[in-house]
C-alpha cells in the first residue's frame, strides 16, 4: 500500500488539502491559461478546417472571401452569444444546463449527452491529427507506430488530467505560444508582401462569383459556398469549453470567462481568415503528402536563406502537430464537468460527480480518456474517418444553447432593458448553428455520420434508464423517511431526562449517518431494539462528501460544514432528551472511507468500548447494473476497520 501510495503521489500528485482558503485561487485559471487550455481546439482546427473549406472549392477558389468572412462572422457570434451565457449562467454548465434550465430537462440530456460524444472525439481527432502531423516528418516506415504512438499519447493526457486543470495547462504555454507566434508573423508576413495585390484578389472573387453563376446557377454557387463553409465546422468547436468549465476559473468568473472568449474570438478569427486569404495571395494548390499550411508556409519562406526558411518551417509545423495534441484537453476539461453536471442531476451514475483527493472529477477523466482509446483502436486513428463523426454534435449543443436563450430573453423581456439586442444575437447564432448543423448532418450522413448520431440516441437512452432507475430508488425511500416524521412526533411528548456523567470506557455505540433521515433514524432504532441497555453512550459520524455538486467555492464549502453539523446535531439532541451520553463528529473530505476510518480510529481511543454500526440499503431484484450506480462505502469501511482490529455491524435495511 506504502509503494503504491507513492507511486500515486509521484504520477498523480500529493492530496490536496480542503481547509486551504487559498485552494479555490490556486487551482483556478487566469484568462491567459484558460485561453490555452480551452483555446488549442479552436486554434488547432486552423490545421485543417480552413483547408477543407478551400479545397471544396475546386476552381472557385476565388470564393473563399465569402467563406472567410461567414467564418469570422459566425466565430463572432458565437462567441458573444456565449459570453451572454456565461453572464446568465455564472457558476458555469454550458450547454447541458442552458437547455435543462431553458428549455426542458429532456432537451438538457439530448445536450448533455452530445456534447460528452463531442468531448470524446475531441480527444480522438486532436490526437490522431497530432499524429499524423508528427509521423508526416518521420520516415514512412515509422508509421506501423502510429496507433500505439496515439494510444500512449491518450494515456499520458489521462493522467495529466489526474493530477488537475492548472498542472496540464502550464506545461503546454511554450508550444501554444510557439504556434501562435508563428502563425502570426506568417499571415502578416503573407499580407503585407502581396499588398499590392489585393485588389487583384477582389477581381478574381468577382470573376469566380460570375463564372460560378454561369457553369452552376445561383442555387449551385450558394450551395458550393454552403458546403464549403460547413466542412470548416470544425472551427468552432471548443468555444462552449468556456462555459462549461467556469468554475475552474479565476475569480471574478464571469468577467475571466467573457475575458477568455474575447481571446478565443480574436485569435481564431485572425489565423482562420487571415489563412483563408494567404491561400489565396500565394496561389497555394495541393502537394502530395503535405497539407496545405506546409505548402504556404514552404512558399512564405521561399526567399529566405535556407537555415532560416527550414526552421521556421519546422518550428511552424511541429507546433501545429503539438497543438493539435494539446487540442484534446479541451474534451478532457469540459467532457468530465458536463458527466458531473449530469451526474448530480441524477442523468448519469453518481460516481461521476465524485472528486479525487487532487479535487478532479476522476471518473468522468478516467471515462474520456478509455473511451477515446477504444475510439482510436477502432478506427486504426485514421483522421479521415474521424472526421467524418466529428462536428456533428457540438452543433446540437450550440442550437438548442441558442435556442433556450431566445426563450430565455422573450420570456424577460420586461425586466431586461437590452432584450431586444440580446435575443437578435442569439436568434442570429441560431440560425448559424442550426443551418450548419442540417449541412453537416446531410453532408455527413451517408459517410458515416450516422453513426454519430446513433451513439448519441444510444447514450441518450441510457440517461433515462439511469434516471429512472434513481427516481424509483427515491420513491421506495419515501417511505423509509416517514420515520424521520414519527420520530420528530415522538421526541415532542417525549419527557427529557438528564444523562449520567460521561464514562468513556462504558459501552459505546458508534453509527455512521448521512443525515437526519430515514436510514440513519432505521439503523438507530435497531441499534435500541436489538442490544437494549447495553450501550450506555451514543456517537454519531458523518462525513460531508466534496463533489462537483458543492466544490465550487469556499463560501460552498463552509455551507456543507455547517449542514454536516446541523444534521448530526438532530441526532445528538434526540438521544440526549432519551438520557445518553451523546456526541458527535463530522469531517468534509472527498473520500467517505478515510475521513470515516479516520474519525473512528480517533473515536475509539476515546471509547475503548466502542462498537462501530453502519446501515445498508436492499433493494429487491438488484442486478449488478443497478448495483454499480449506488455506492457500497460502508462495506469498505468495514475492511478498513477490521484492518484496523475494529468491529463494525453492517445492518441491512430493505426498501
Amino acid at each position: 500500500m506504502n509503494v503504491f501510495r507513492l507511486a500515486k503521489d509521484v504520477v498523480i500528485g500529493r492530496a490536496r488539502n480542503i481547509s486551504d482558503k487559498r485552494i479555490f485561487h490556486n487551482m483556478s485559471l487566469v484568462a491567459l491559461l484558460a485561453w490555452v487550455g480551452l483555446g488549442a481546439d479552436g486554434l488547432s482546427s486552423s490545421c485543417y478546417g480552413p483547408e477543407a473549406a478551400f479545397l471544396a472549392l475546386k476552381a472557385h477558389s476565388g470564393l473563399s472571401l465569402f467563406v472567410a468572412l461567414a467564418t469570422v462572422l459566425t466565430i463572432i457570434i458565437i462567441c458573444i452569444s456565449y459570453s451572454q451565457i456565461i453572464e446568465a449562467f455564472p457558476t458555469g454548465g454550458g450547454g447541458y444546463l442552458v437547455a435543462s434550465k431553458l428549455l426542458s430537462p429532456t432537451v438538457g440530456v439530448v445536450s448533455g449527452c452530445a456534447l460528452i460524444g463531442d468531448y470524446i472525439l475531441t480527444i480522438a481527432l486532436s490526437v490522431a491529427s497530432g499524429a499524423d502531423a508528427v509521423f508526416s516528418m518521420l520516415p514512412v516506415e515509422m508509421q506501423a507506430w502510429k496507433v500505439k504512438f496515439s494510444l500512449g499519447i491518450v494515456i499520458f493526457l489521462t493522467l495529466l488530467n489526474l493530477r488537475g486543470a492548472k498542472e496540464s495547462v502550464v506545461l503546454w504555454v511554450p508550444v501554444f505560444l510557439i504556434f501562435v507566434l508563428s502563425y502570426t508573423f506568417a499571415i502578416v508576413w503573407a499580407i503585407s508582401a502581396h499588398f499590392g495585390e489585393l485588389p487583384n484578389i477582389a477581381h478574381g472573387m468577382v470573376h469566380d462569383v460570375q463564372s460560378g453563376a454561369t457553369e452552376l446557377g445561383w442555387l449551385g454557387l450558394v450551395a458550393v459556398v454552403l458546403k464549403a463553409y460547413s466542412l470548416g465546422a470544425g472551427t468552432y468547436t471548443g468555444i462552449e469549453a468556456v462555459s462549461n468549465g467556469l468554475n475552474t476559473l479565476r475569480e471574478p468568473r464571469v468577467q475571466t470567462g467573457k475575458r477568455t472568449m474575447v481571446y478565443m474570438a480574436a485569435s481564431l478569427s485572425f489565423v482562420v481568415g487571415g489563412l483563408l486569404l494567404a491561400y489565396l495571395l500565394y496561389h497555394v494548390v495541393p502537394v502530395e503528402g503535405k497539407t496545405l499550411n506546409a505548402v504556404l508556409f514552404e512558399q512564405i519562406t521561399a526567399a529566405w536563406p535556407p537555415l532560416a526558411a527550414k526552421s521556421f518551417v519546422i518550428a511552424a509545423m511541429a507546433s501545429s502537430g503539438a497543438l493539435l495534441i494539446i487540442a484534446a484537453q479541451t474534451g478532457f476539461f469540459g467532457g468530465p464537468r458536463v458527466l458531473a453536471n449530469m451526474a448530480v442531476d441524477r442523468w448519469m451514475p453518481t460516481r461521476f460527480a465524485t472528486l479525487s483527493d487532487r479535487l478532479v472529477t476522476q471518473n468522468g477523466v478516467l471515462l474520456m480518456g478509455g473511451a477515446a482509446l477504444v475510439l482510436l483502436s477502432f478506427t486504426a486513428a485514421s483522421v479521415n474517418l474521424l472526421v467524418v463523426l466529428y462536428s456533428i454534435n457540438v452543433f446540437i449543443t450550440f442550437s438548442l444553447s441558442q435556442l433556450g436563450m431566445v426563450r430565455h430573453w422573450w420570456l424577460e423581456r420586461a425586466k431586461e432593458p437590452k432584450w431586444k439586442t440580446k435575443i437578435i444575437i442569439n436568434g442570429v447564432g441560431l440560425l448559424l448553428t442550426g443551418g450548419i448543423l442540417i449541412s453537416l448532418c446531410v453532408v455527413k450522413f451517408d459517410e458515416g455520420g450516422w453513426a454519430t448520431l446513433l451513439v448519441t440516441g444510444l447514450l441518450v437512452a441510457v440517461a433515462f434508464w439511469v434516471k429512472n432507475h434513481y427516481r424509483q430508488t427515491q420513491k421506495k425511500l419515501y417511505r423509509l423517511n416517514e420515520l424521520v416524521a414519527a420520530a420528530l412526533a415522538d421526541d415532542a411528548i417525549v419527557s427529557e431526562k438528564t444523562p449520567p456523567p460521561c464514562d468513556p470506557n462504558a459501552r459505546t455505540a458508534v453509527l455512521l449517518v448521512n443525515g437526519f433521515n430515514g436510514l440513519g433514524l432505521h439503523t438507530l432504532l435497531a441499534v435500541v431494539r436489538m442490544f437494549p441497555k447495553v450501550y450506555q453512550n451514543f456517537v454519531f459520524v458523518q462525513v460531508g462528501v466534496l463533489d462537483a455538486g458543492n466544490f465550487k467555492g469556499a463560501a460552498e464549502v463552509e455551507n456543507l460544514r455547517d449542514h454536516s453539523r446541523k444534521e448530526v446535531d438532530r441526532y445528538v439532541a434526540y438521544m440526549t432528551r432519551r438520557g445518553f451520553n451523546t456526541e458527535a463528529h463530522i469531517a468534509l473530505g472527498t473520500d467517505i472511507v478515510d475521513e470515516a476510518a479516520n474519525l473512528c480510529d480517533s473515536i475509539a481511543q476515546k471509547f475503548p468500548q466502542a462498537q462501530f454500526f453502519a446501515g445498508q440499503l436492499v433493494f429487491k431484484d438488484e442486478n449488478l447494473l443497478a448495483r454499480w450506480l449506488h455506492n457500497h462505502t460502508v462495506f469498505e469501511l468495514q475492511r478498513r476497520l477490521y484492518h484496523h482490529g475494529r468491529a463494525m455491524l453492517i445492518l441491512p435495511i430493505q426498501v
